[in-house]
């Protein structure tokens, strides 16, 4: 009897260790190991640290409003003025090439000392860098596409569904520079709030992804029965 009722009682003592002071989680099964996308490292790592990572979590405050202010006024400038990308883009360098021309003849004009200017060169290292980046990327965007194309996968064909059928139903309600907006937004944004606010986000998002996680499997075993064994052959293996 005495066996019985601790068995009943365990799930509770758990739910309280969750909801109390061990956040850290003392069972093994909680969410509270659970951390968002899988990272290992520090959200400053993710962003790649150094200068950008900075700005992006708000460590430069003056830069990272400056970009939300400039994102905003170039949104509501493409979007309100009626005039093309290229058109816009057109005029504000001929009237920045004006500028700086008429201000440089006037400096001559004056005898006074022309401003040196910082040369803008991109480096071979920079170049092989990024090179080196872009070719990661679209190896593994290829590798998921064989994946999906011999049925290897099906979490990642549902998932490459549902981002293609968002994207779709996005792209019809608002326009590319307003998702450029919305993007650089949230781009800045959010990954400060989660750094800020990391520890109660990963525990409810462990609790949505176990609760997912059983819903998908539900769903992945009652489609593979539907489907001769010998097209799961290969995933098995």
């Amino acid at each position: 009897g005495a066996g019985v009722s601790v068995m009943d009682n365990s799930p509770d003592i758990c739910g309280i260790e969750l909801d109390g002071d061990h956040r850290n989680g003392t069972c093994g099964n909680s969410s509270t190991s659970y951390r968002l996308f899988g990272r290992q490292s520090t959200v400053h790592q993710i962003m790649g640290g150094g200068k950008a990572a900075d700005v992006i979590l708000w460590k430069r405050q003056h830069i990272s409003f400056a970009i939300i202010v400039v994102s905003t006024v170039a949104w509501l400038v493409f979007e309100r003025s009626g005039l093309s990308f290229l058109t816009i883009c057109s005029n504000v360098f001929l009237i920045l090439i004006v500028l700086l021309f008429l201000r440089a003849n006037y400096d001559v004009s004056r005898n006074k000392q022309l401003q040196t200017l910082p040369e803008l060169l991109v480096s071979e290292e920079m170049v092989n860098n990024a090179a080196a980046s872009f070719r990661v990327k679209i190896n593994y965007v290829l590798l998921m596409a064989h994946d999906i194309t011999l049925g290897k996968d099906f979490r990642l064909f549902f998932k490459a569904v549902v981002g293609l059928w968002l994207l779709s139903v996005i792209g019809s309600l608002i326009s590319f520079f307003t998702l450029a907006y919305i993007g650089t937004v949230l781009f800045v944004t959010l990954p400060a709030l989660y750094n800020r606010y990391e520890e109660h986000v990963d525990r409810y998002a462990g609790l949505i992804h176990q609760k997912l996680s059983k819903h998908y499997k539900v769903v992945d075993e009652s489609v593979s029965s539907r489907f001769p064994r010998s097209l799961f052959k290969e995933k098995d293996t």
